[in-house]
Order: structure tokens, then sequence, then C-alpha cells
């Protein structure tokens, strides 16, 4: 194939970016989109000029720093996939493809693609974690009955890898879904109690100190997650979130 990116090219957080036209050919349908970035980056190496700097690590949709605004959409076209996962063939020869780092002001561009995104670290260290003691004289697991449905429903909201994609699809650049999820997966649990009314009150609060919007109700955000995470788990955040302030 044959195609024509558009790349967001930026140097730092503080000086201001443009857009760059590459032409590529040679890309097959089963590359994914970051071996063709690599294609190109091979290229643009070869000819002396400065590659295009983007992040990943695992390349197997568990990491979540693969985040690219694809076309205008967290991860690219397709569903429940991370940018790694996205394979070529999703795209025709001839085709234009804008690529963008996410958009918010709680990821400040570090360059080009990159963003950093340790506004999630902060929050999920304000409350994301339990104390109940894991090592030494453990308790079996078996031993504290859990019901199956709020089991299935914590290991669901614990699948959300951080990646960012909730907040680049919300147009209020909201963090509740991801917040809401490292809720959840303790909400549900007996061992999660211990700190919940802390935990929920904490995250929310760091989750505002960074500077993310509010919810905006339009579900763009599970739409465009690539682990499918629910919009229940907003719902359940503000019912544990109601709980714990009126306890004061």
């Amino acid at each position: 194939m044959k195609l024509t990116l558009k790349i967001w090219r930026q140097e730092n957080a503080n000086v201001k970016g443009k857009m760059v036209t590459y032409p590529i050919d040679g890309i097959e349908g089963d590359m994914s989109f970051l071996e063709m970035l690599d294609v190109l980056n091979e290229e643009l190496i070869n000819k002396g000029d400065q590659p295009v700097e983007f992040d990943h690590d695992c390349r197997e949709g568990i990491c979540g720093a693969c985040s690219l605004q694809i076309n205008g959409e967290p991860h690219g076209p397709d569903k429940l996939v991370t940018t790694c996962q996205l394979h070529m063939r999703s795209f025709k020869d001839g085709d234009t493809i804008v690529i963008e780092p996410f958009r918010a002001k709680a990821f400040p561009v570090v360059k080009d693609l990159i963003v950093d995104r340790g506004s999630f670290d902060r929050i999920q260290q304000a409350g994301g974690y339990v104390s109940v003691n894991t090592s030494g004289n453990t308790i079996d697991a078996n031993s504290i009955p859990v019901n199956k449905h709020d089991a299935d429903d914590s290991f669901a909201a614990a699948t959300c890898i951080g990646c960012g994609a909730c907040v680049a699809a919300c147009k209020n650049a909201s963090a509740m879904l991801f917040t809401s999820a490292k809720v959840s997966q303790y909400a549900l649990l007996p061992q999660g109690q211990v700190e919940a009314t802390e935990r929920v009150q904490n995250m929310v609060r760091q989750m505002d100190i960074e500077g993310f919007g509010n919810c905006s109700n339009t579900g763009a955000c599970e739409i465009e997650c690539p682990k499918g995470i629910s919009l229940e788990n907003i719902a359940r955040m503000n019912r544990e979130y109601m709980s714990a302030t009126s306890k004061g």
C-alpha cells in the first residue's frame, strides 16, 4: 500500500507543534500500525532526519503505552484493540492517515506522539491498593466467599490498562472511567473494604487535582476503550463516593 501520513511533530510541551506529511510505500496489510511507524522511522533515519517519537512497550495489548489518536479516534478505527493490535488491513491503498497524541491538559506532550500519563499513576497511588497482608501468614482465598457476579465484575474492571483512551475520547477529557475502574475492582471485593471510604474520596480528589474534566454522559469512553470497561463502573464510583461523604 501507498499511504500519506500526517503526523503531529512537537519537540516538547513548551514549544508549538505542527502536522508534518510523510508519504510511505510498501506497507503490507499484515503489518501492525506500530510496525508501519517502524518502517517510516527507518526511512527517516536513513535520510538523516529525526524519527517520529511514539510510545510502546509490550506490543501485545497489555501495557497501554501505545496510545495514539488515529484519524480522530483513540487507537484507530477497530474496536476493543490497542494501537499495537491494529493492523494495516484496516486501511486502504491511497489512504491519508492523521496521527496525533492523546489530547488532554492532564496529558502534557513529552515529544511528538508521546504524552506524560503520570497523572494516572498519581490517581492510582492515591488509593488504588489494599492493606490486606499478602505475604507470610496469608488467609486462604477460598475462606472468604465472594459472589460470582461480583468477582466477575471486579475482574472486568481490573482489565483496565490505563491507556487513556477514555480521556482522549471524552469532550471534557474526563478520567471518570479509568478512576471508576480502579475503584470498582476493590469496592466489589471484601479485601477492598478496609480502605473503601478513604479510597474513593482520595482518588476522586486526585483526579480533580490533575485537571481532568467531569463525566460528559455521552458514553464515548466505553466505546473507545480497548478493554470495553463498562460505564456501570462510573455509576458504582458515584454511589461509593456519596456513601463515603455521607459518613463524614
